[in-house]
Protein backbone atom coordinates (compact mmCIF):
# COMPACT_ATOMS: atom_id res chain seq x y z
CA UNK A 1 0.00 0.00 0.00
CA UNK A 2 1.13 3.57 -0.67
CA UNK A 3 0.69 5.80 2.35
CA UNK A 4 1.16 9.53 2.86
CA UNK A 5 2.37 10.44 6.34
CA UNK A 6 2.30 14.17 7.04
CA UNK A 7 4.41 15.55 9.86
CA UNK A 8 6.91 12.75 9.28
CA UNK A 9 9.80 14.68 10.83
CA UNK A 10 7.75 15.08 13.99
CA UNK A 11 7.70 12.80 17.02
CA UNK A 12 4.69 10.62 16.24
CA UNK A 13 4.99 10.87 12.45
CA UNK A 14 8.57 9.60 12.54
CA UNK A 15 7.63 6.53 14.59
CA UNK A 16 4.53 5.82 12.48
CA UNK A 17 6.60 5.93 9.29
CA UNK A 18 9.17 3.51 10.77
CA UNK A 19 6.41 1.08 11.73
CA UNK A 20 4.77 1.23 8.31
CA UNK A 21 8.10 0.66 6.57
CA UNK A 22 8.84 -2.30 8.80
CA UNK A 23 5.51 -3.75 7.68
CA UNK A 24 6.54 -3.42 4.04
CA UNK A 25 4.38 -0.46 3.02
CA UNK A 26 5.46 2.27 0.62
CA UNK A 27 5.59 5.59 2.49
CA UNK A 28 5.90 9.15 1.30
CA UNK A 29 6.66 11.44 4.21
CA UNK A 30 5.85 15.12 4.15
CA UNK A 31 6.98 17.86 6.55
CA UNK A 32 7.70 21.58 6.34
CA UNK A 33 10.45 21.29 9.01
CA UNK A 34 9.48 24.55 10.70
CA UNK A 35 11.39 26.08 13.59
CA UNK A 36 8.74 25.72 16.32
CA UNK A 37 11.43 23.75 18.12
CA UNK A 38 15.07 23.14 17.07
CA UNK A 39 15.20 21.78 13.54
CA UNK A 40 18.23 19.64 14.38
CA UNK A 41 16.03 17.04 16.07
CA UNK A 42 13.75 16.88 13.02
CA UNK A 43 16.70 16.41 10.68
CA UNK A 44 18.10 13.71 12.97
CA UNK A 45 14.80 11.84 12.86
CA UNK A 46 14.90 12.01 9.08
CA UNK A 47 18.46 10.67 9.12
CA UNK A 48 17.14 7.65 10.99
CA UNK A 49 14.81 7.12 8.02
CA UNK A 50 17.71 7.40 5.56
CA UNK A 51 17.18 10.99 4.48
CA UNK A 52 20.32 13.14 4.38
CA UNK A 53 19.61 16.81 5.22
CA UNK A 54 22.02 18.07 2.54
CA UNK A 55 19.73 16.70 -0.18
CA UNK A 56 16.53 18.25 1.13
CA UNK A 57 15.02 20.99 -1.03
CA UNK A 58 11.54 22.43 -0.96
CA UNK A 59 9.05 20.37 -3.00
CA UNK A 60 11.77 17.98 -4.18
CA UNK A 61 11.29 14.30 -3.45
CA UNK A 62 14.29 12.69 -1.74
CA UNK A 63 14.71 8.92 -1.70
CA UNK A 64 15.88 7.15 1.44
CA UNK A 65 19.36 5.66 1.20
CA UNK A 66 18.28 2.90 3.61
CA UNK A 67 14.83 1.91 2.39
CA UNK A 68 13.58 1.85 -1.19
CA UNK A 69 10.01 2.19 0.09
CA UNK A 70 10.51 5.61 1.64
CA UNK A 71 10.68 9.07 0.09
CA UNK A 72 10.62 12.44 1.81
CA UNK A 73 9.21 15.72 0.57
CA UNK A 74 9.73 19.05 2.30
CA UNK A 75 6.37 20.67 1.75
CA UNK A 76 3.96 22.79 3.77
CA UNK A 77 0.36 21.57 3.96
CA UNK A 78 -0.75 25.17 3.46
CA UNK A 79 0.86 25.09 -0.01
CA UNK A 80 -2.35 24.25 -1.81
CA UNK A 81 -0.94 24.03 -5.34
CA UNK A 82 1.98 21.70 -4.62
CA UNK A 83 -0.02 19.57 -2.19
CA UNK A 84 -2.75 19.14 -4.77
CA UNK A 85 -0.15 18.05 -7.34
CA UNK A 86 1.27 15.54 -4.89
CA UNK A 87 -2.10 13.91 -4.32
CA UNK A 88 -2.82 13.82 -8.04
CA UNK A 89 0.56 12.33 -8.98
CA UNK A 90 0.97 9.73 -6.22
CA UNK A 91 -2.46 8.05 -6.03
CA UNK A 92 -2.27 7.28 -2.30
CA UNK A 93 -4.16 4.38 -0.74
CA UNK A 94 -4.13 5.85 2.76
CA UNK A 95 -3.33 9.18 4.39
CA UNK A 96 -2.14 9.52 7.98
CA UNK A 97 -2.27 13.22 8.75
CA UNK A 98 -0.14 14.19 11.73
CA UNK A 99 1.20 17.57 10.61
CA UNK A 100 -0.04 20.47 12.71
CA UNK A 101 1.04 23.48 14.67
CA UNK A 102 1.35 21.89 18.08
CA UNK A 103 1.54 23.27 21.62
CA UNK A 104 -1.14 24.69 23.89
CA UNK A 105 0.92 27.50 25.44
CA UNK A 106 2.44 28.63 22.13
CA UNK A 107 -1.10 29.22 20.82
CA UNK A 108 -1.59 32.02 23.37
CA UNK A 109 1.04 34.15 21.64
CA UNK A 110 0.88 32.92 18.04
CA UNK A 111 -2.79 32.28 17.18
CA UNK A 112 -2.44 32.87 13.44
CA UNK A 113 0.00 29.96 13.10
CA UNK A 114 -2.74 27.61 14.33
CA UNK A 115 -5.41 28.93 11.99
CA UNK A 116 -3.09 28.66 9.00
CA UNK A 117 -1.69 25.18 9.67
CA UNK A 118 -4.46 23.44 11.57
CA UNK A 119 -7.46 24.88 9.72
CA UNK A 120 -6.27 25.91 6.25
CA UNK A 121 -3.73 23.08 6.07
CA UNK A 122 -6.24 20.46 7.15
CA UNK A 123 -8.73 21.71 4.59
CA UNK A 124 -6.08 21.21 1.90
CA UNK A 125 -5.61 17.61 3.07
CA UNK A 126 -9.37 17.02 2.92
CA UNK A 127 -9.51 18.50 -0.57
CA UNK A 128 -6.66 16.23 -1.66
CA UNK A 129 -8.61 13.21 -0.40
CA UNK A 130 -11.81 14.47 -2.03
CA UNK A 131 -10.29 14.96 -5.47
CA UNK A 132 -8.11 11.84 -5.33
CA UNK A 133 -10.16 9.13 -3.56
CA UNK A 134 -8.39 7.17 -0.83
CA UNK A 135 -9.35 4.19 1.30
CA UNK A 136 -9.03 5.98 4.63
CA UNK A 137 -7.88 9.27 6.15
CA UNK A 138 -6.58 8.96 9.72
CA UNK A 139 -5.86 12.31 11.36
CA UNK A 140 -4.57 13.58 14.69
CA UNK A 141 -6.99 15.22 17.06
CA UNK A 142 -6.13 15.82 20.71
CA UNK A 143 -7.25 15.19 24.27
CA UNK A 144 -7.20 18.98 24.65
CA UNK A 145 -10.63 19.11 22.97
CA UNK A 146 -12.17 18.00 26.28
CA UNK A 147 -11.34 21.40 27.75
CA UNK A 148 -13.53 22.20 30.76
CA UNK A 149 -15.23 18.81 30.70
CA UNK A 150 -15.43 17.59 34.33
CA UNK A 151 -16.68 14.07 33.65
CA UNK A 152 -13.97 11.39 33.63
CA UNK A 153 -12.73 9.24 32.08
CA UNK A 154 -13.04 11.31 28.93
CA UNK A 155 -15.32 9.58 26.43
CA UNK A 156 -15.83 10.36 22.76
CA UNK A 157 -19.53 10.49 23.66
CA UNK A 158 -18.96 13.56 25.87
CA UNK A 159 -19.70 17.08 24.70
CA UNK A 160 -16.53 18.99 23.79
CA UNK A 161 -17.87 22.50 23.32
CA UNK A 162 -15.69 24.25 25.92
CA UNK A 163 -12.07 24.41 24.70
CA UNK A 164 -9.63 26.38 26.84
CA UNK A 165 -7.03 27.08 24.14
CA UNK A 166 -7.04 27.97 20.47
CA UNK A 167 -5.06 24.81 19.79
CA UNK A 168 -7.92 22.76 21.25
CA UNK A 169 -10.44 24.77 19.24
CA UNK A 170 -8.59 24.02 15.98
CA UNK A 171 -8.52 20.29 16.78
CA UNK A 172 -12.26 20.27 17.47
CA UNK A 173 -12.70 22.16 14.20
CA UNK A 174 -10.76 19.41 12.40
CA UNK A 175 -13.25 16.83 13.68
CA UNK A 176 -16.18 18.90 12.41
CA UNK A 177 -14.51 19.50 9.05
CA UNK A 178 -13.78 15.79 8.65
CA UNK A 179 -17.39 14.92 9.41
CA UNK A 180 -18.67 17.30 6.75
CA UNK A 181 -16.31 15.85 4.11
CA UNK A 182 -17.21 12.29 5.13
CA UNK A 183 -20.88 13.16 4.78
CA UNK A 184 -20.66 15.14 1.55
CA UNK A 185 -18.05 13.13 -0.34
CA UNK A 186 -18.12 9.71 1.35
CA UNK A 187 -14.50 9.99 2.48
CA UNK A 188 -13.74 7.48 5.26
CA UNK A 189 -12.17 9.47 8.10
CA UNK A 190 -11.02 8.56 11.59
CA UNK A 191 -9.91 11.13 14.15
CA UNK A 192 -7.65 10.05 16.99
CA UNK A 193 -7.64 12.09 20.18
CA UNK A 194 -4.07 11.64 21.35
CA UNK A 195 -3.34 11.77 25.05
CA UNK A 196 0.08 12.79 26.40
CA UNK A 197 2.63 10.85 24.34
CA UNK A 198 6.20 10.26 25.50
CA UNK A 199 9.19 8.18 24.48
CA UNK A 200 12.43 8.26 22.44
CA UNK A 201 12.72 11.08 19.91
CA UNK A 202 10.04 13.07 21.77
CA UNK A 203 9.40 16.76 21.40
CA UNK A 204 11.82 19.00 23.32
CA UNK A 205 9.04 21.43 24.30
CA UNK A 206 7.09 18.78 26.21
CA UNK A 207 7.44 17.93 29.90
CA UNK A 208 9.31 14.58 29.60
CA UNK A 209 12.16 16.09 27.60
CA UNK A 210 12.22 19.35 29.56
CA UNK A 211 12.35 17.46 32.86
CA UNK A 212 15.00 14.99 31.69
CA UNK A 213 17.26 17.72 30.33
CA UNK A 214 17.01 19.94 33.40
CA UNK A 215 17.38 17.16 35.97
CA UNK A 216 20.36 15.61 34.18
CA UNK A 217 22.18 18.97 34.18
CA UNK A 218 21.23 19.90 37.73
CA UNK A 219 18.95 22.73 36.63
CA UNK A 220 15.58 23.44 38.17
CA UNK A 221 12.29 22.38 36.57
CA UNK A 222 9.03 24.31 36.43
CA UNK A 223 6.21 22.39 38.10
CA UNK A 224 2.76 23.86 37.61
CA UNK A 225 -0.10 23.65 40.12
CA UNK A 226 2.41 22.24 42.65
CA UNK A 227 2.60 19.05 40.63
CA UNK A 228 -1.04 18.28 41.33
CA UNK A 229 -1.87 17.66 37.71
CA UNK A 230 -2.73 14.31 36.18
CA UNK A 231 -1.90 13.20 32.67
CA UNK A 232 -2.72 10.03 30.78
CA UNK A 233 0.90 9.46 29.74
CA UNK A 234 1.07 7.02 26.82
CA UNK A 235 4.21 5.41 25.46
CA UNK A 236 4.94 6.02 21.79
CA UNK A 237 4.94 2.33 20.74
CA UNK A 238 1.39 1.89 22.07
CA UNK A 239 0.26 4.97 20.17
CA UNK A 240 1.89 3.83 16.93
CA UNK A 241 0.41 0.35 17.11
CA UNK A 242 -3.04 1.87 17.51
CA UNK A 243 -2.56 4.29 14.61
CA UNK A 244 -1.41 1.58 12.20
CA UNK A 245 -4.11 -0.89 13.19
CA UNK A 246 -6.95 1.62 12.87
CA UNK A 247 -5.65 2.73 9.46
CA UNK A 248 -6.46 -0.72 8.10
CA UNK A 249 -10.03 -0.65 9.45
CA UNK A 250 -11.84 1.95 7.38
CA UNK A 251 -15.23 3.19 8.60
CA UNK A 252 -18.04 2.25 6.25
CA UNK A 253 -21.62 3.44 6.05
CA UNK A 254 -23.78 0.68 7.48
CA UNK A 255 -26.46 0.12 10.13
CA UNK A 256 -24.19 1.54 12.85
CA UNK A 257 -22.59 4.40 10.89
CA UNK A 258 -24.72 6.71 8.76
CA UNK A 259 -21.54 8.56 7.75
CA UNK A 260 -18.08 6.92 7.23
CA UNK A 261 -16.66 8.91 10.14
CA UNK A 262 -15.32 7.91 13.55
CA UNK A 263 -13.56 9.35 16.57
CA UNK A 264 -11.45 7.49 19.12
CA UNK A 265 -9.46 8.28 22.21
CA UNK A 266 -5.98 6.82 22.04
CA UNK A 267 -4.20 6.85 25.37
CA UNK A 268 -3.06 4.64 28.21
CA UNK A 269 -6.30 4.76 30.19
CA UNK A 270 -4.40 5.33 33.45
CA UNK A 271 -3.82 8.93 34.61
CA UNK A 272 -0.58 9.57 36.48
CA UNK A 273 0.20 12.37 38.93
CA UNK A 274 2.80 14.75 37.52
CA UNK A 275 4.89 14.33 40.67
CA UNK A 276 4.91 10.55 40.15
CA UNK A 277 6.05 11.01 36.57
CA UNK A 278 8.90 13.24 37.76
CA UNK A 279 9.89 10.61 40.34
CA UNK A 280 10.22 7.97 37.61
CA UNK A 281 12.52 10.28 35.64
CA UNK A 282 14.55 10.93 38.78
CA UNK A 283 14.92 7.18 39.36
CA UNK A 284 15.95 6.54 35.76
CA UNK A 285 18.55 9.33 35.84
CA UNK A 286 19.69 8.66 39.41
CA UNK A 287 19.29 12.36 40.24
CA UNK A 288 16.78 14.42 42.21
CA UNK A 289 14.90 17.29 40.66
CA UNK A 290 15.12 20.89 41.82
CA UNK A 291 11.51 22.06 41.62
CA UNK A 292 10.21 25.57 41.04
CA UNK A 293 6.50 25.60 41.86
CA UNK A 294 4.16 27.67 39.72
CA UNK A 295 0.37 28.20 39.67
CA UNK A 296 -1.90 26.76 37.02
CA UNK A 297 -1.22 28.13 33.54
CA UNK A 298 -3.76 29.62 31.16
CA UNK A 299 -4.96 27.08 28.62
CA UNK A 300 -4.03 24.11 30.80
CA UNK A 301 -6.32 21.49 32.36
CA UNK A 302 -6.05 19.70 35.69
CA UNK A 303 -6.45 16.14 34.50
CA UNK A 304 -6.68 13.98 31.40
CA UNK A 305 -7.98 10.42 31.47
CA UNK A 306 -8.81 8.45 28.33
CA UNK A 307 -11.70 6.05 27.97
CA UNK A 308 -10.27 3.84 25.22
CA UNK A 309 -13.07 1.26 25.20
CA UNK A 310 -14.29 2.26 21.73
CA UNK A 311 -10.83 1.68 20.25
CA UNK A 312 -10.45 -1.55 22.20
CA UNK A 313 -13.74 -2.84 20.80
CA UNK A 314 -12.73 -1.93 17.25
CA UNK A 315 -9.10 -3.11 17.03
CA UNK A 316 -8.47 -4.76 20.41
CA UNK A 317 -6.31 -1.81 21.41
CA UNK A 318 -4.52 -2.45 24.70
CA UNK A 319 -1.46 -0.42 25.76
CA UNK A 320 1.37 -2.74 26.79
CA UNK A 321 4.00 -0.38 28.24
CA UNK A 322 4.14 0.31 31.96
CA UNK A 323 5.20 3.79 33.02
CA UNK A 324 8.45 2.67 34.64
CA UNK A 325 9.48 0.64 31.58
CA UNK A 326 8.58 3.45 29.20
CA UNK A 327 10.52 6.03 31.20
CA UNK A 328 13.57 3.74 31.45
CA UNK A 329 13.62 3.30 27.66
CA UNK A 330 13.09 7.01 27.08
CA UNK A 331 15.92 7.99 29.44
CA UNK A 332 18.34 5.50 27.86
CA UNK A 333 17.67 7.11 24.48
CA UNK A 334 17.84 10.60 25.98
CA UNK A 335 21.27 10.01 27.56
CA UNK A 336 22.66 8.52 24.36
CA UNK A 337 21.26 11.27 22.13
CA UNK A 338 22.31 14.12 24.42
CA UNK A 339 25.58 12.67 25.76
CA UNK A 340 27.76 15.55 24.61
CA UNK A 341 25.37 18.20 25.92
CA UNK A 342 24.92 16.51 29.30
CA UNK A 343 28.65 16.15 29.86
CA UNK A 344 29.55 19.75 29.06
Amino acid sequence: MKILVTGVAGFIGFHVAKKLLNLGHEVIGLDNINDYYPMTLKFDRLKELGIEPDFIRYNKKVESKDNNNFCFLRLDITDEVHLSNLFRNENFDYVIHLAAQAGVRYSLDNPKAYIKSNIEGFNNILEGCRNNPIKHLVYASSSSVYGLNKEQPFSVKHQVDNPVSLYAATKKSNELMAHSYSYLYNIPTTGLRFFTVYGPWGRPDMAPMLFAKAISKGDSIKVFNNGNLERDFTYIDDIVNGVVKIMEVSPITDQTLSVPYRLFNIGNGTPVKLNEFIEEIEDALGKKAKKELYPMQDGDVYSTYADTSELENTINYKPQTKLKDGIQTFIKWFINYNSSDINE
